[in-house]
């Protein structure tokens, strides 16, 4: 916000990196990260930045999302081990594919359907904060020509 950036600005910046942060395919939140920062003109390094720290979220987040994207298509329950995912996928990366490629849509449906909850409450639940870190730092510029007048008398 010192550099200009909006209080709003900044808190879509971080919204869209919680919600892109939180996307079920591992590997991909950094390039849709970047495209929603550019769809929209976001501060990148805001964006990048909630990426990155939600990664402990976005692996437990992963199972729920898989399974509502189930449970909204009536699919059944797949049997989901993070380590049998990831050597399933070392193996065979093509089979990989084969094998779990309707469950990683699933999860993208899940994610789907709550993304824009995620994106309302990271929006709604930092901007009033930024407002007033905002106002602050408006209140300080303004004392600062101020304060430099009555120090050089």
């Amino acid at each position: 916000m010192a550099q200009g950036t909006s209080p709003e600005k900044l808190a879509l910046s971080l919204a869209v990196g919680l919600t892109c942060g939180l996307f079920p395919i591992i590997g991909a939140t950094t390039l849709l990260s970047v495209a929603g920062g550019f769809a929209l003109r976001l501060n990148h390094p805001a964006v990048q930045l909630v990426n990155y720290l939600v990664y402990p979220l976005q692996v437990p987040l992963i199972i729920a999302f898989v399974r509502l994207g189930e449970a909204l298509v009536s699919a059944p329950a797949m049997p989901f081990s993070p380590l049998l995912l990831v050597a399933r996928f070392r193996e065979d990366p093509v089979r990989f594919l084969e094998l779990f490629g309707l469950t990683g849509l699933h999860g993208i449906l899940g994610w789907s359907v709550v993304a824009p909850a995620i994106l309302a409450a990271g929006f709604f639940g930092t901007l009033p904060l930024l407002r007033r870190l905002g106002a602050a730092l408006h209140e300080r510029r303004a004392a600062a020509p101020l304060a430099a007048s009555l120090a050089s008398r």
